[in-house]
Parts: structure tokens; C-alpha cells; sequence
């Protein structure tokens, strides 16, 4: 018996298989644009992340100044390590900086006397994409520095005006300070405050 060939079916699956073709591209496109967002926001958020820690290192070495000028005096160091009451420079001036170098601008302001938050806004759009207004797009992430004190000490039983100073003790490690030493044996300002991004 001879079967006789059907020209047709071949025809019906060309509309199938231009269909099929059409939505994998359609979802490549869109993983594309999925992945330009997500990198678009990941530099914004390294932006936020770099300029915040930029502000609060800048305003940690402020503070470690502060305590070795007031080193005579520890009835201030409380309030330098507590950021407290203090005349000090502004330091967002390095978060701006910072955000410069990352190709974003930013708005900063301190969430407090020893913290900082940063808004970064990235200077080039998400790009053109199958998804509208993306062209127009510019990512923002925050995010916020904490500086934290690493020291502490005891006034108990130091006088004013004596030859020895209180024992200041960062992280468990002791400093026995001499202040008629050399400067270069005082405590760091990385010992006495750490500097990290708020969880």
C-alpha cells in the first residue's frame, strides 16, 4: 500500500517554531534587562556603601584628633567618644567625593553624632530596554556608617593635674599612654573607633 506524503504538516509547524523562536528572544530581552537594573543598582549601591564609610572614616579621625589634643584632660574623653558636644568640621564633603569617583551623586547627612547615612543616585540610567522608561531610569540605594567606640576607661582614682593618666583599654588591649612620648605610640584612630556599614 503506498502512503501518500502530506505537504501540509510541514507548513503548520513553521507559525510553531517562529512562535517558540519569538519568545526565547523575548525572554533573553528580558533577562538582559533584568540584569542591566541589577547592575545599575549594584552601582549605586557601592556608591552609597563607599561614600558612607568615606563620611564616617573622616569623621573618626576627626575624633581621634580631638582626644589627643584633650589627652591631658580625660574628664572630655567621654564626650569624644560619645561624639557629643564637639566643634568638628562637617564630613559629608567626603562622601561627595567618594560618589564622584563611582560615577553617582549623593545626598548626605549624619543619622546622628557618630553615624552617617548616604543616598546614592547613579549618573548614568538604567539604558534602553524592551521594558518602558528604563532609558530614564536612574538607580538609588542608601546606605548607612556606623563609627563605634573601641575604648573605654575608669576616672576612678585619677587626679587632675598628676603625672599618670587613666588606663584606656580598647578591644581588651591596655594602653599605658604617655602623652610626653612619641605621638606615634598613642592609640591609632582605627583603635580607638571601627568604622563599619549599619546591618
Amino acid at each position: 500500500m503506498i502512503r501518500r506524503i502530506r505537504h501540509g504538516d510541514a507548513g503548520q509547524a513553521f507559525p510553531i517554531y517562529i512562535t517558540v523562536v519569538g519568545g526565547l528572544l523575548f525572554l533573553a530581552f528580558a533577562y538582559f534587562a533584568v540584569g542591566q537594573a541589577a547592575a545599575n543598582r549594584n552601582d549605586a549601591q557601592t556608591a552609597a556603601d563607599a561614600a558612607a564609610l568615606a563620611a564616617a572614616q573622616d569623621r573618626r579621625d576627626q575624633l581621634a584628633g580631638a582626644w589627643e589634643q584633650n589627652i591631658l584632660d580625660p574628664t572630655k574623653w567621654q564626650d569624644i567618644f560619645d561624639g557629643e558636644g564637639l566643634n568638628l568640621d562637617p564630613s559629608c564633603w567626603r562622601a561627595d567625593q567618594l560618589a564622584a569617583q563611582n560615577d553617582a551623586t549623593v545626598t548626605c547627612a549624619p543619622a546622628g553624632p557618630l553615624a552617617y547615612t548616604v543616598e546614592a543616585t547613579t549618573e548614568e540610567p538604567v539604558g534602553d530596554s524592551i521594558v518602558p522608561g528604563t532609558e530614564n531610569k536612574y538607580s538609588k540605594e542608601s546606605a548607612t556608617a556606623v563609627i563605634e567606640p573601641r575604648c573605654e576607661f575608669d576616672l576612678q582614682g585619677w587626679e587632675a593635674g598628676g603625672d599618670t593618666l587613666p588606663l584606656l583599654t580598647c578591644k581588651g588591649e591596655p594602653w599605658k599612654l604617655d602623652p610626653k612620648g612619641p605621638k606615634d605610640l598613642l592609640p591609632k584612630p582605627e583603635d580607638l573607633f571601627d568604622v563599619h556599614l549599619a546591618d
